[in-house]
C-alpha cells in the first residue's frame, strides 16, 4: 500500500503536458524504486487498498492494446430482487481467486468466478421486518475481506444494520464469529430497539450503505441514515463509529459522532441538541493506515440538510475527517471541513492515502475531495493541512431562528477544481437568445459566493431562492470521487459543474414529501422549491458540464484538467446549437475512474453512454476507447486472475439492468 512505500524513491522529470491547444512545461515525479512491492493481483478493499487509492500496478492493458478489449462476460443483478433493474452501485472485490460483491435490496452477498461470471455461491440473511426500513437498500456498495489466523474472512453489513462474517470458499457463516457468524450491531449502537422491527422511527433509525473495513484484526462499522434532503424531523440518531474484534466478533468500542457530557466538541451543540439531533453518519466508504493503526472517517451533516435552527454551533464532528486509532476508538486528531453544515457538503467518498514530497519533506498526506471542488491535503498522522487552510468570513443567513457559522476553511491550495460561487457572467451564452432566457429565468433568485446561505420562501428581500454552487451533488460525489497514483503522487479527480437552488419553507406544509418520517418534532424549515435547472433543455451555467483533474500533490499544481468523455447527444443535436462550433462541454456526470501502472481508465458515469476511455496519465491525452452495454455507476475495478488483466465495470441504464461487466483482452 502507499504507506509503505519509501519516500526516497523519486526523481524530477520536465515533460511535455498538452492541453487541449495549449503545451506547458511541468514537473511530474518519476519512480527509482519502492520500499515494498504491492501486490500485483489483487483489489481486496472497495477502493482498491486500505489507502483507498483506486490503482493497482498492472500493465497488460496499456495505450498500444486498450482499444482490443472485449467484452469477457455479463453477470447481470436484477435476478437478486427489485430496484436492481438499472443501477447497481457495488465495487466487487477480489481475492482468494473469486470475485465477491453483492446485488438486490437485501443485499445478497454472492461470489463469481473471475474467468466466466458464473455464480459461484450466494448468502441472504434471513428475513426481518428491518431491512425494509432501511432507505438505502439498493445502495449496497460491497462487502470486505481480511485475513485472521491465516485464513480468509468476508464481512457484510446488511441494510437492517446486522454484519455476518463469511467463509469466502461457500459462503457459509463463520460460527465461531459473534453469534454463530452474525451480530445484531443494533445491540452496540446505545438506543432501545426491537430485534425485528430496529429502533422506534420516532427515535430514529440507522442502516448501511457502504462495506465495512478491517484493519489490524478490527471491524470498523460506518452507517446511513435517510437522506437529509428528506427529512422533515428533527429527532434521530447519530451515525456512531463501531469496532469489532474480526476473529471473535467482539465488541471492542464505540465513537461518538455527536459528543456526549464530558467529551471533546461536546460544547459545538448548544442548547441541548446533542441529545436530540441525529445523522453525522460515516456513509462514504472508510480509508486506513494498518502501520499507523489509524482509521479514517468522513462524515455527513447533522439532520435536515439546509435548515440549522434547532441545532445551534459548530457541530462537531459534523461533515469532519477524524483519525481514530483502530484498536481503541479514540480520536487522534479530526478536521471539520464545514462548520454548521446547512448545504449538504457532507464528504462525500473515502480519503485517498498516499505519501508525498512537499519542499524537500517526505509526507505521508490525506486528500479529501469535496463537493465544494477543494482538495483537501492534510497529514495523515497529526492533522495538520499541508498548506494553509484559512477560516474567512463568509455571507450570513437570513433565515429566522437559524444561526449560520461567521466563517469558514478555505483551501488555499491546490487550487479548486470547478466552479465556485456564482455570478451572471457564467449563465450560458451559446447563442443571445439562450443567455437571455437565462438571465431571466435566474433574475429572481439570489446569487452569490461560495457558502452563500439558504434562504427562506417569504423573504424581505422578494427572492424566490438562492444559487448555491457547486450544489449538493458536486464538485465531487461518490459515484466519482478520486484516484491517486502512489508511484508518482498525482491525483486525478472527477467534478461536476452543479449547482442547487435553495427555498426553505415552513415544515408543516411539507410533511408529507416522504412515505416514512423519523423523528416526532416537525421543523420549523424544510427544503421546498427548486429553482430552474435548464433553459430549452439545456443547463442554465456555462460548460464544461463535467471533468477530470491531475493534481501533482507534491506541488500542490493542477497538472491538465479533461472534459469527462464526449459531448453529450442532447449538445449535439439540440435545434437551437445547429452549426455552432461547441467545444466538447464533457459529460455532466461523475466519470468513474481507476489508475495502473499504465493508464488512467474510466466510464462517463451515470446516465451517460456506456462508452469507457483511456488516457495517458502524464498528459491526459485519450489514447483509446470501448463501448460497454451501459453507463457506468460506481467505481470499477482491475485484477489479474490465471495470467489475464481483466476489469470490471458496475453498469445499467433506462434500458440496461444493472449488471458487472468483465473486460478483457483476446488470448
Amino acid at each position: 500500500m502507499s504507506m509503505s512505500r519509501s519516500s526516497e524513491r523519486r526523481a524530477l522529470a520536465d515533460l511535455p503536458v498538452r492541453l487541449p491547444g495549449v503545451t506547458v512545461l511541468v514537473t511530474l515525479v518519476a519512480v527509482l524504486a519502492l520500499a515494498a512491492a504491492l501486490p500485483a493481483s489483487e483489489w481486496q478493499y472497495w477502493g482498491g487498498d486500505a489507502a483507498s487509492t483506486r490503482y493497482l500496478p498492472l500493465d497488460q492493458i496499456n495505450a498500444d492494446n486498450f482499444e482490443d478489449l472485449s467484452v469477457a462476460w455479463v453477470w447481470r443483478a436484477d435476478n437478486f430482487g427489485p430496484s436492481t433493474d438499472f443501477i447497481l452501485r457495488s465495487t466487487p472485490i477480489y481475492a482468494e481467486g473469486k470475485l465477491f460483491t453483492v446485488a438486490g435490496q437485501r443485499r445478497t452477498a454472492v461470489a463469481l468466478d473471475p474467468a466466466t461470471g458464473e455464480t459461484l455461491w450466494m448468502f441472504r440473511e434471513p428475513e426481518t421486518t428491518r431491512w425494509r426500513n432501511s432507505m438505502r437498500k439498493n445502495y449496497g456498495k460491497g462487502v470486505a475481506y481480511a485475513e485472521v489466523d491465516g485464513e480468509g474472512r468476508l464481512f457484510l453489513v446488511t441494510p437492517a444494520f446486522i454484519m455476518h462474517a463469511l467463509h469466502p470458499s461457500n459462503g457459509r457463516l463463520i460460527e465461531s464469529f459473534g453469534n454463530e457468524g452474525t451480530v445484531d450491531l443494533l445491540a452496540d449502537f446505545g438506543y432501545p430497539y426491537d430485534p425485528d422491527k430496529g429502533i422506534d422511527l420516532e427515535v430514529g433509525y440507522i442502516t448501511s450503505s457502504s462495506p465495512p473495513i478491517v484493519v489490524n484484526g478490527v471491524v470498523i462499522i460506518g452507517n446511513s441514515h435517510q437522506q437529509g434532503y428528506m427529512q422533515t424531523r428533527v429527532e434521530n440518531v447519530p451515525g456512531h463509529i463501531l469496532g469489532y474484534d474480526a476473529k471473535t466478533g467482539e465488541h471492542k468500542w464505540k465513537f461518538n459522532v455527536i459528543p456526549q457530557p464530558g467529551e471533546y466538541g461536546h460544547e459545538t451543540w448548544e442548547n441541548d441538541a446533542w441529545s436530540y439531533t441525529g445523522n453525522v453518519s460515516a456513509w462514504a466508504p472508510l480509508s486506513a493506515d494498518p502501520e499507523l493503526g489509524l482509521v479514517y472517517i468522513v462524515t455527513d451533516g447533522a439532520t435536515i440538510d439546509n435548515w440549522g435552527g434547532f441545532h445551534p454551533g459548530s457541530n462537531l464532528f459534523s461533515t469532519s475527517i477524524i483519525a481514530l486509532d483502530v484498536e481503541t476508538g479514540e480520536r487522534k486528531w479530526h478536521y471539520q471541513t464545514v462548520h454548521h453544515d446547512i448545504w449538504n457538503y457532507d464528504n462525500p467518498t473515502a480519503p485517498n492515502l498516499v505519501d508525498i514530497t512537499v519542499d524537500g519533506k517526505p509526507i505521508k498526506a490525506l486528500v479529501q475531495t469535496t463537493k465544494q471542488s477543494w482538495a483537501y491535503v492534510l497529514d495523515r498522522e497529526t492533522g495538520e493541512p499541508v498548506w494553509p487552510i484559512e477560516e474567512r468570513p463568509v455571507p450570513q443567513t437570513l433565515v429566522p431562528g437559524e444561526k449560520s457559522h461567521p466563517t469558514q476553511p478555505f483551501v488555499t491550495k491546490p487550487a479548486p477544481y470547478e466552479m465556485q460561487g456564482v455570478t451572471q457572467d457564467d449563465l450560458i451564452d451559446f447563442t443571445p437568445e439562450l443567455r437571455a432566457e437565462a438571465i431571466e429565468a435566474t433574475k429572481d433568485y439570489q446569487f452569490g459566493p461560495l457558502f452563500l446561505p439558504p434562504i427562506h420562501r417569504d423573504n424581505e428581500q422578494g427572492f424566490k431562492g438562492s444559487m448555491n454552487c457547486p450544489g449538493g451533488n458536486g464538485g465531487t460525489n461518490i459515484p466519482g470521487g478520486a484516484a491517486v497514483d502512489p508511484e508518482t503522487g498525482i491525483l486525478y479527480v472527477a467534478s461536476i459543474k452543479s449547482c442547487g437552488t435553495f427555498s426553505l419553507v415552513p415544515g408543516e406544509e411539507n410533511t408529507q414529501v416522504v412515505r416514512q418520517l423519523t423523528g416526532k418534532t416537525v421543523s420549523a424549515f424544510i427544503s421546498g422549491g427548486r429553482g430552474p435547472r435548464r433553459i430549452r433543455g439545456l443547463p442554465w451555467w456555462k460548460p464544461p458540464y463535467g471533468r477530470i483533474t491531475a493534481i501533482d500533490l507534491n506541488t500542490g499544481e493542477h497538472l491538465w484538467w479533461i472534459p469527462n468523455g464526449d459531448m453529450p447527444d442532447f449538445i449535439k443535436e439540440h435545434p437551437d446549437l445547429k452549426g455552432l462550433d461547441i467545444p466538447n462541454t464533457g459529460q455532466p456526470s461523475h466519470a468513474t475512474k481507476l489508475v495502473t501502472k499504465t493508464l488512467l481508465m474510466y466510464g462517463e458515469g451515470r446516465g451517460t453512454t456506456g462508452r469507457f476511455h483511456a488516457h495517458d496519465k502524464r498528459t491526459g491525452e485519450r489514447v483509446g476507447t470501448v463501448e460497454l452495454p451501459a453507463p457506468t455507476n460506481t467505481v470499477p475495478m482491475t485484477y489479474m486472475h490465471d495470467g489475464k488483466q481483466y476489469i470490471v465495470a458496475s453498469v445499467g441504464g433506462r434500458t440496461h439492468p444493472g449488471a458487472h461487466v468483465a473486460l478483457v483482452l483476446p488470448d
